[in-house]
Order: structure tokens, then C-alpha cells, then sequence
């Protein structure tokens, strides 16, 4: 395969590029913004979202969805849960039937509850294999070169092993696995549990409670991916666990920031009318919320994080009601 097609031209979007760039002969980078889409190209930098990376010469950058997917061979979406269902319909008559898409977005859509994959498959119907991508991912540790492990996911095994050999490289090393349910609740619940990380490390609550918090938020995540249709072991790895300790306890996290600022008495809406990134925790909250409502499922940790997001609970009330809450044996 020689051409590959990124659509999505943030920081993840932008650093897969730069990454999967060694790994074919051609990739385009699709941006939004014609301005910025412009600028990238002539600069070979993304300083909004990457700042301080150049882009390969080989990466070719377009806001015209019809030149990024013109020939590729394979697409990988990355942007925001929430625009999913409209860029795909955008891009659907420009995709030769049969070309892999691959999602690299985490989250879930609100009033349909759907997984990324499924808004997807409802979008381009039967004719498209589809994967997830996902695991313990910065960007900028991703374009730098730093060694990295994620997962291909898909219903379709052969799919996934052979988006293993595709993008795996010196830097970047890929699992193949056939779980993508799991694979997609894990990394779309952790950003919510990484705004309680970030809670506890900005009211100073110590070692002993961000582990306290991480270790109940697998359960979490567990206990939804199950109900869900996922497995319980795919949350032992890179799109559970490992993803859930990264957004936790890395400063690159967008979510664990968002909880630290609350925690420091910031507003919601100055934070995120602070930065252009997304913090994809704080709309996936909600989603959560109603998916476990609808799966039976209890998420405590979730639903503390969306009374203090939509509701004005106050951090420490959220924190003291998850420590005082009936007790329970661990295992259930």
C-alpha cells in the first residue's frame, strides 16, 4: 500500500501522520482549516497543534477532503467524537469501496450512545472494514520519535494484523486485537477518570488517593466495557490500563489538566476557552453517564466527575461523597 489519508489535523492527527509518514510513500493530512492547512503546508509545522515539529516531506497537507482521499489506500480518522458522523458523511463519496478505515478518536456520541466505530459503520455502511485504533498516546511523544505501543482493533482480525505490519515501525509498535468494543469504552471512559486524577492532584490529596483512583477506574471502565459487549482481559492492557495510567498521571494530558484547574477554583468555560485542544473527557461525561444508565451499570467515579462538570458540585464534595460511600467488597 503506498498512499495513506489522515483526516483530522490536530495534534494526534498531525503526529500519526508524522510517524506512519516512514511507513508509506505518500500520506495526506486533511485540516478543517483552510488557513491553517495552508500554512502547515508551506511551513512544514503545525504551531497550534504541534508546535515545534517539523512535518515530513513526503506529508502533504490539504483542507480539500476530495485531494487528501484521492488514491488511499487507507484512512485514518482522527477528530473530535462529536463531528465524526458529519465529517464522514462529507467524505463518504470521495472513499473507493473496500478501503480500511481505521478510527483513531476517542469518545462516544451523544444521544445515540454509539461507540466512534459504530457512527462510523452507520454512516458508510457494509462495504468499508473498520478498526479502532487506540492506547497510551501523547502526540508530541508520538512525533518525537519516543517509543510507543498502541493497539489495531477490529471485528475483523485479518484487518488488524495486517494494520499491525503496516503501521508499525522503529518507534511505533502496534498489537493486533479483536476487541473493538473494549478497546473504544476503554478509551473513551479514562478521559473521564483522568478529570478526577487531575481533581485529586489539585486539591494536594496525595499518592495514596490518584492510586486509589486509577485502580477504581479500571473497575469502571470494566464493569462498562462488559455490559457494553467488550472483554474483561482487553482492559488489563494498552486500551485500558495502559491508557488509563498515561491520561492519569502525564502532564501532556488534556483531561488530567482539566480537573487540576478545577480543583484550583478555574471555571469550566475558561478552561476550555483557553486552548484549542480538545478535552474530549468533558463531553464524553455525560455520554457515560447515559450509556451506563442504559447498561444497568454503576460508574460512581463517572458520575461524581458529571456533577461537578454540569451540576456546580464543588471538587472536594465530590471527592468526600466517593469516600463515603457504602461500603463494598473490592471484586464487585
Amino acid at each position: 500500500m503506498n498512499k495513506l489519508a489522515i483526516i483530522g489535523g490536530g495534534g494526534w492527527g498531525t503526529a500519526l501522520a508524522c510517524v506512519l509518514a516512514q511507513r508509506f510513500g505518500t500520506v495526506s493530512l486533511w485540516m478543517h482549516e483552510t488557513d491553517l492547512a495552508a500554512t502547515v503546508e508551506r511551513t512544514r509545522v503545525n504551531q497550534i497543534f504541534l508546535a515545534g515539529i517539523t512535518i515530513p516531506g513526503n506529508l502533504r497537507v490539504t483542507s480539500s477532503l476530495e485531494t487528501a482521499l484521492h488514491g488511499a489506500d487507507i484512512v485514518v480518522s482522527v477528530m473530535p467524537s462529536h463531528v465524526v458522523r458529519v465529517v464522514y458523511t462529507q467524505l463518504l463519496p470521495h472513499l473507493r469501496p473496500g478501503t480500511p478505515l481505521v478510527s483513531a478518536t476517542k469518545g462516544l456520541e451523544a444521544g445515540t450512545l454509539e461507540r466512534v466505530s459504530e457512527v462510523i459503520r452507520s454512516v458508510v455502511g457494509p462495504a468499508f472494514p473498520v478498526a479502532v485504533l487506540t492506547g497510551p498516546t501523547f502526540a508530541r511523544e508520538v512525533a518525537e520519535g519516543k517509543p510507543t505501543a498502541v493497539v489495531a482493533a477490529s471485528h475483523d482480525f485479518d484487518l488488524a494484523q495486517n494494520l499491525q505490519q503496516l503501521f508499525s515501525g522503529p518507534s511505533f509498535r502496534v498489537y493486533a486485537g479483536n476487541d473493538p468494543v473494549g478497546a473504544e469504552i476503554g478509551g473513551a471512559l479514562k478521559n473521564v477518570i483522568a478529570i478526577g486524577a487531575g481533581i485529586c492532584d489539585g486539591l494536594e490529596l496525595g499518592h495514596n488517593a490518584l492510586a486509589a483512583l486509577i485502580t477504581r477506574g479500571l473497575a469502571e471502565l470494566t464493569r462498562l466495557a462488559v455490559a457494553a459487549g467488550g472483554r474483561p482481559e482487553t482492559m488489563a492492557g494498552l486500551a485500558g490500563l495502559g491508557d488509563l495510567v498515561l491520561t492519569c498521571t502525564g502532564d501532556l494530558s488534556r483531561n488530567r489538566q482539566v480537573g487540576l484547574k478545577l480543583a484550583r477554583g478555574s471555571k469550566l468555560g475558561e478552561i476550555l476557552g483557553s486552548t484549542p485542544m480538545v478535552a474530549e473527557g468533558v463531553k464524553t461525561t455525560s455520554v457515560a453517564i447515559h450509556l451506563a444508565t442504559r447498561l444497568n451499570v454503576e460508574l460512581p467515579i463517572a458520575r461524581q466527575m458529571h456533577a461537578v462538570l454540569n451540576e456546580g458540585k464543588s471538587p472536594a464534595d465530590a471527592i468526600r461523597e466517593l469516600m463515603s460511600r457504602a461500603l463494598r467488597p473490592e471484586a464487585v
